[in-house]
């Protein structure tokens, strides 16, 4: 699906708008479109959050009252952002135009080891249908957090979306017990390397609505440790994975032939991949697709599998297991890394 196209106005009376064109600021400076639409929120309610480009550095926000983009264009344009890092932000008005359909599809994997990307394992029915069922039925029988499109819970520590950590002081309790079969499975899985030598102690359930999917991201290296197990439930979905490229340094996975990572002749500063995760699956993220790729779920009710039509479900609810860092991370991948070094 192709991104949204948006350009400044063309004549005197559509000068303002109630989207807003933003540079220096997306996933490739650190930023999700989660976080920037919080920053942003604070002038009104915001419609979404896009990519501008295929740079990860620019970005539209599109508020739903054009007076809420003119309040923000007048507080934050050209002044130095603290809930952005200090950034100073280059702003101008802009409005969505039509477009045909752009393919930009990236080919699907249906496996890890067709993916290719070090550090990525995925299990195909890690639960039973049945299994599956009395989980759903747990989490919706506990409250729920509202999020802007999406709800979730968290266990055992609270994931904070605003500075994408967590407070390490305020812990909630254990997880809780109808996932113990789960922790028990995942250390006993051969495959997961060291998965029985952690102990998982947060969890964050996400409930994704038809069409609803996350911006992309990398979870924050001082957060947690290295490895990130994801189960999905109730509803298939595609994951996107972008490698950011800094210099001329390329994944070591880039060199083989047979990778399903489109290396970029475009000028673009980033190589993509994508796996179909359906219900009941299990994704295991460490090594360098945690630290080094960014994961994300396009906004799509409908996504092609090697050719098939596949329809989002009702709803797709993911439980995903996280160890809390205890110190400052020291992984190879500096140029990703919060911890100072």
């Amino acid at each position: 699906m192709g991104l949204p196209r948006f350009g400044r106005p063309k004549t005197a009376d559509a000068e303002l708008s109630p989207n807003l064109y933003v540079a220096n600021c997306g996933p490739a400076v650190g930023f999700s479109h989660d976080t920037i639409a919080s920053v942003f929120g604070t002038f009104g309610e915001v419609k979404g959050v896009y990519a501008a480009d295929e740079s990860g550095a620019r970005v539209i926000v599109s508020f739903v009252e054009e007076s809420s983009s003119q309040a923000a264009f007048k507080a934050l344009d050209g002044q130095p952002c603290p809930e952005l890092g200090g950034r100073s932000l280059h702003i101008r008005y802009s409005v969505l135009q039509p477009t045909s359909q752009v393919n930009d599809s990236v080919p699907v994997s249906l496996t890890a080891s067709e993916l290719n990307i070090p550090g990525i394992y995925l299990v195909h029915d890690f639960v039973s249908s049945e299994e599956e069922e009395v989980l759903l039925q747990a989490v919706d029988g506990r409250p729920w957090k509202g999020l802007s499109k999406r709800r979730v819970q968290h266990y055992g520590y609270e994931f904070c979306y605003d500075t994408r950590n967590v407070n390490t002081r305020h812990r909630l309790g254990e997880l809780p017990p109808f996932v113990s079969p789960i922790l028990q499975r995942i250390s006993l899985f051969q495959d997961f390397r060291d998965a029985g030598n952690i102990v998982l102690d947060q969890l964050t359930v996400n409930e994704y609505p038809p069409g609803v999917g996350l911006s992309p991201h990398i979870d924050t290296h001082s957060a947690f440790e290295d490895l990130i197990f994801s189960l999905s439930l109730a509803g298939p979905c595609i994951m996107e994975f972008r490698r950011y490229l800094n210099g001329d340094w390329l994944p070591k996975a880039a060199s083989s032939t047979d990778m399903k990572v489109e290396v970029p002749e475009d000028g673009s500063n980033f190589i993509r991949s994508a796996i179909y995760l359906p219900p009941r699956s299990m994704l295991l993220l460490s090594g360098e697709a945690r630290y080094a790729w960014h994961h994300y779920i396009p906004h799509h009710k409908i996504d092609t599998v090697r050719e098939k039509v596949i329809r989002r479900a009702s709803r797709r609810v993911s439980f995903t297991f996280r160890k809390v860092r205890g110190g400052p991370c020291n992984c190879k991948f500096s140029q990703f890394c919060d911890s100072p070094r």
